[in-house]
């Protein structure tokens, strides 16, 4: 029963990316921000990159030097939340999402512009890499503001009511 949250915020980011969905509107961010805050640091790393993995696995993977910085964004989300673990609040919890996708944004676009062939390699390149991404970021934005409320806002709600539950998630 312990590991039960664990076992379906792994299914809830694997299905988020399989269920229609705009792009990069996923439970992923949230997750990652969630695995930091309330899970010990070995399954908060572990957590969001499995179902990464695994999603890739069936969505198929992709350049390895993008897809680094796809992980490496995931790992810097949890990181926030390992930070905020003891400052858990809404305002702090808000920043931490906005921070978070702020970061994965210029990461993975950066990625995509250094590694990829669809811009050219100068400043103007660069700036077309983030312009084009405004849409996906808007989406993420929004999915990862979304997700964080149910997961973070829910279980904050369940501790209340259910005090034992947060000794099953965090140890």
């Amino acid at each position: 029963m312990k590991k039960l949250p664990i076992y379906l915020l792994l299914f809830l980011g694997i299905a988020t990316r399989f269920m229609p969905h705009p792009g990069n509107f996923t439970a992923m961010g949230a997750i990652a921000l969630f695995s930091g805050l309330y899970l010990s640091k070995k399954e908060s790393l572990i957590l969001p990159l499995a179902a990464m993995f695994i999603s890739d696995i069936f969505i198929g993977f992709y350049r390895p030097s993008i897809m680094a910085s796809v992980y490496v964004g995931f790992i810097l989300m949890v990181l926030i939340g390992q930070y905020l673990k003891n400052k858990i609040g809404l305002s702090n919890v808000a920043i931490g999402v906005l921070s978070g996708s702020l970061i994965f944004f210029l990461l993975t676009n950066g990625a995509v512009w250094i590694f990829g062939t669809m811009y050219t390699h100068n400043f103007s390149g660069l700036l077309q890499s983030y312009y084009m991404a405004l849409p996906f970021w808007r989406n993420e934005i929004i999915g990862d503001l979304f997700y964080t409320g149910v997961l973070i806002g829910g279980y904050e709600m369940i501790k209340k009511l259910v005090p034992e539950m947060n000794a099953q998630v965090t140890k």
